[in-house]
C-alpha cells in the first residue's frame, strides 16, 4: 500500500485543544465527554488524540454542543450545515 493510500486509510486525531477550537467548546467540555465514555481516544505521550469521527458523532447529540460547534467552532465556515429550506434540513424547526 502507498504511503498515501495508509494516511487517508488512518483514522484522523486531533488533540483536546484542536477539538475545543474547532468545536467551540471548552476543554473541560471535552474531558467530561471523554470520562463519560461518549468521545474515543487514544493517549499518546500522555496527552489524549481524540477520534475525529467520534468528535463529530457526539456534537450533533447535543443541542447546546450543536449550536456552540455552528456559532463559535468550524460551523460557522461550512455553509453545507445551513440549510434555509426547512423541508430538507435534517434538523426539525427551531419552533417544535
Amino acid at each position: 500500500m502507498s504511503l498515501m493510500a495508509e494516511q487517508l486509510s488512518a483514522p484522523l486525531r486531533v488533540t483536546l485543544s484542536e477539538a475545543s477550537r474547532l468545536f467551540g467548546v471548552h476543554e473541560k467540555t471535552l474531558r467530561r465527554a471523554i470520562h463519560s465514555g461518549e468521545i474515543r481516544y487514544i493517549v499518546v505521550r500522555g496527552r489524549y488524540r481524540l477520534h475525529f469521527d467520534s468528535l463529530m458523532v457526539w456534537s450533533q447529540k447535543k443541542t447546546t454542543i450543536r449550536n456552540k460547534r455552528d456559532s463559535h467552532g468550524i460551523g460557522q465556515w461550512v455553509e453545507q450545515w445551513k440549510i434555509r429550506n426547512t423541508l430538507y434540513s435534517p434538523r426539525p424547526p427551531d419552533g417544535v
